[in-house]
């Protein structure tokens, strides 16, 4: 049986992350999963959240997600994010300020229109991913 397998993760703009894997943690609309080698195949929708990467060197990469698709196929996964973000690249005041005004945002958007308030949710979440990856991440790094 394998010990590793092939991982890509693509946005619209780059290819972020291309390397073997021992494991990958990553959030969907059903719940966290883990893939180990052997995983069984599937497609399922990414949620915003924190994907973990664990590398045949035994290095973790944290990337922060908004979205997208998974695919495991049998030696190899390929995830296609919305937006992908390594959490040591992130600033973690800028993204409190991010956050702070799609809170904002969503609570003016809340009385007037659904179709704005759905768009606000999401950046939102997205901002609240990246906190979590770059909170995550620091905590590895202590």
């Amino acid at each position: 049986m394998e010990k590793n397998f092939q991982f890509e993760l693509v946005t619209p703009e780059r290819v972020v992350l291309r390397e073997q894997l021992t494991s990958l943690t990553l959030p969907t609309v059903n719940g966290e999963i883990t893939i180990l080698p052997g995983h069984v195949p599937l497609v399922s929708v990414l949620k915003p959240g924190v994907m973990i990467a664990l590398q045949v060197k035994g290095e973790q990469r944290v990337i922060a997600v908004s979205g997208g698709f998974v695919e495991v196929l049998e030696f190899k996964v390929v995830v296609l994010a919305d937006t992908a973000e390594m959490a040591s690249e992130l600033d973690e005041e800028r993204i409190k300020v991010a956050q702070a005004k799609a809170e904002f945002l969503k609570q003016s958007a809340a009385n007037h229109d659904d179709l704005n308030f759905a768009d606000v949710s999401a950046l939102l979440d997205k901002e609240l991913a990246r906190l979590s990856a770059v909170k995550y991440w620091r905590r590895l790094k202590k």
